[in-house]
């Protein structure tokens, strides 16, 4: 997999562009997340990699932030279906335009902000992290979903 940095602006420019082609109606190639579900989804983990609270995270969940951490920033793709954090997942009856909308906002603060201000930011579960890191976490994590909808 080739190490995309969600800071690079032609990278950002791209994911922009994915979600733009991302429909109401898109199946989802694995998993249970409908589209809504999916931007719903994604604003979450960028908001708390933002700063913004991680709440019910089970205790073996902490223990285990350093294995996970690394399996996020490896080169190697999630695999699919794998189950997520309590607060990411996301209820039916999510409305999708709102809900992608909500995800253009958080990440375009998150990109304006730019490195510098990731570089300052400490996950509830990873603990501190380069720009260079979350920049490549937050692409993953994006390009993981969009590929889930073919976009």
């Amino acid at each position: 997999m080739e190490r995309k940095n969600f800071y690079d602006h032609d990278t950002y420019e791209a994911l922009l562009g994915r979600i733009a082609r991302l429909m109401l109606d898109a199946a989802p190639g694995w998993g249970r997340m409908n589209a809504a579900q999916m931007c719903a989804h994604c604003a979450e983990v960028a908001e708390v990699a933002n700063g913004k609270a991680l709440v019910g995270t089970p205790w073996y969940i902490r223990l285990m932030g350093r294995l996970i951490k690394k399996m996020v920033l490896s080169d190697k793709p999630y695999p699919r279906s794998a189950k997520t954090h309590p607060q990411y997942e996301i209820g039916a009856g999510v409305s999708f335009e709102e809900q992608k909308a909500r995800l253009l906002e958080v990440l375009a603060a998150m990109h304006s902000a730019g490195r510098a201000r990731a570089g300052q930011s400490r996950h509830p579960i990873f603990g501190a992290m380069t720009a260079d890191e979350q920049g490549w976490a937050t692409y993953k994590h994006l390009d993981h979903h969009l590929t889930q909808f073919q976009v």
